[in-house]
C-alpha cells in the first residue's frame, strides 16, 4: 500500500484530492495548518496531521510523522488578487514564502528518503495563469511561475535517481475558496486601477465559461503520480485544458 502526504488540505483541491486518494485504497497523509479530523472520512488510511509550510520546525516535524512516503503533493497555496502598487510588500513576502519557498521546502525534506529508495513522485501544484498572462495577478503568477522552473529543473536533476517531478496547472477555480482567499489579502486597490478591477470582477462574474472543479485536480494528480509516461505538465480543469489547447 503506497502513502501520498499532501499539503493544504483543509478545503478545495487539496482536500478532494486527499479524498480521491483514500477512495482508491492508499495511505494518505493529509497536512493543514489547523488540523480538522472532521473534512475527511474517517479511515485506518489516513493520518491528518499540522503543517505549515514556512515553517522549517513543522515541515520537519511532520515530514518525521508522516514516516515513509512514496508520494508528496506540494497543493498548500494562498491567492493574491491586486494592482502591484497596491500590495505591500511584506504581502508579496507572504504569498512568495507559502506558495514558493514552502514547495521547495517541502521537496527538500523528502528528497533523502527518496534519493535513498530511488524511488518517489512529487506533484506540484501551480496554476494555468502562468501560462496565460491576467491583470492583477502579477505576484500571485509569479510566485507559481517560479515553481514551474523549479519543478522542470528538479526533474531533470533527479532523474538520476528514478525520482519524477510532475506539474499540475488548475485553471480557474470555481469551488475552492480562492476568492474569498485571494480578497483578504487584497487591500485598497489603488485609484488609477478601480475600473480595471472592477471590469476584470464583473468578467469573471458574469463568465458562463466553466471553472476547474477540484475533482478535476484530484483525477490530474491522481494521474500525475501514477503514470510515469504523462508529461511533466498536465492541465487540469475544462478552462485549463483549452488553454493549453487540449479539449476534455
Amino acid at each position: 500500500m503506497q502513502t501520498v502526504l499532501i499539503t493544504g488540505c483543509s478545503s478545495g483541491f487539496g482536500l478532494e484530492t486527499a479524498k480521491y486518494f483514500l477512495d482508491r485504497g492508499w495511505k494518505v497523509v493529509a497536512t493543514m495548518r489547523t488540523p480538522r479530523e472532521d473534512l475527511l472520512p474517517r479511515s485506518e488510511h489516513l493520518r491528518v496531521l499540522a503543517l505549515d509550510v514556512t515553517n522549517s520546525e513543522r515541515i520537519r516535524q511532520a515530514v518525521q510523522e508522516a514516516g515513509p512516503v512514496d508520494v508528496l503533493v506540494n497543493n498548500a497555496g494562498i491567492g493574491l488578487l491586486n494592482a502591484l502598487e497596491g500590495t505591500p510588500m511584506d504581502t508579496v513576502r507572504e504569498v512568495f514564502e507559502t506558495n514558493t519557498l514552502g514547495t521547495i521546502a517541502m521537496t527538500q525534506a523528502v528528497l533523502p528518503q527518496f534519493r535513498e529508495r530511488k524511488s518517489g513522485v512529487i506533484v506540484n501544484v501551480t496554476s494555468i495563469v502562468t501560462l496565460t498572462s491576467l491583470p492583477m495577478l502579477s505576484v500571485y503568477t509569479a510566485s507559481k511561475a517560479a515553481v514551474n522552473a523549479f519543478t522542470e529543473s528538479l526533474a531533470l536533476e533527479l532523474q538520476q535517481f528514478n525520482v519524477r517531478v510532475n506539474l499540475v496547472l488548475p485553471g480557474r477555480a470555481s469551488e475552492t475558496r480562492f476568492g474569498e482567499n485571494a480578497r483578504s489579502r487584497m487591500g485598497a486597490v489603488p485609484d488609477p486601477y478601480a475600473d480595471l478591477a472592477q471590469s476584470i470582477f464583473a468578467g469573471w462574474a458574469q463568465s458562463s465559461e466553466p471553472g476547474t472543479q477540484a475533482s478535476d485536480v484530484a483525477e490530474t494528480v491522481w494521474r500525475a503520480a501514477n503514470d510515469s509516461s504523462c508529461p511533466i505538465r498536465q492541465p487540469a480543469g475544462a478552462d485549463a485544458l483549452a488553454t493549453t489547447g487540449q479539449f476534455p
